[in-house]
């Protein structure tokens, strides 16, 4: 159970809370949102920043979803961790994609391009921060800056929901929770505190 409850549908009416910017990426509204909703200017500031990393740009939809799932699972979220995959795959990424993720440096299902992303993903989700000199010569092979600023901001935008979600014990909403124990299990996703 989450440690501050989620505010009701009709609490997120009374006080006017504006959730377009949720856009068709969620089968359902994700209870991270009616708990920042207490604050109405955080969640708009923060809603108005997921809309212009994950909406909006030039990088591939589907490869800013895998890097927030790898940054999210780097950092331990659970929570982020079976948002991101679920929004990955509907965003254009192959469940068999997901699954072989971990698999990356390796798998023929990914590129080189891809490959830098996620090795740059999985090194600034840790704690301390692991990111080196060498993961941006091997990102300049492939992106520009503008292209890093995008890829970047996703990984800073899901340290702010990692730390959110797993803070608060947000549950687990049925679609995501579900596509997680289908598809990463095999590699270490649990639900955990997200019950």
């Amino acid at each position: 159970m989450a440690r501050i409850p989620p505010l009701s549908a009709e609490d997120l009416k009374a006080r006017n809370v504006d959730l377009s910017f949720i856009g068709a990426d969620f089968h359902e509204l994700p209870n991270s949102i009616p708990t920042l909703a207490y604050k109405p200017e955080i969640l708009k500031a923060s809603g108005a920043l997921w809309a212009a990393i994950m909406q909006q740009g030039t990088v591939d939809k589907g490869l800013k979803w895998m890097v927030g799932y790898l940054a999210s699972m780097s950092a331990g979220c659970q929570y982020c961790s079976a948002h991101t995959a679920t929004g990955a795959n509907g965003n254009g990424v192959s469940a068999e994609k997901l699954e072989a993720i971990w698999d990356y440096e390796t798998s023929p299902l990914f590129s080189d391009a891809e490959r830098a992303a996620f090795r740059l993903a999985q090194n600034a989700g840790q704690v301390p921060n692991a990111v080196t000199d060498e993961n941006f010569t091997d990102l300049r092979q492939h992106f520009s800056n503008e292209d890093l600023v995008e890829i970047i901001s996703v990984i800073a935008l899901y340290g702010f929901f990692n730390r959110w979600n797993d803070t608060i014990g947000t549950e687990l909403e049925s679609s995501p929770r579900q596509f997680a124990q289908q598809h990463l299990s095999g590699h270490g996703w649990h639900i955990g505190q997200h019950e």
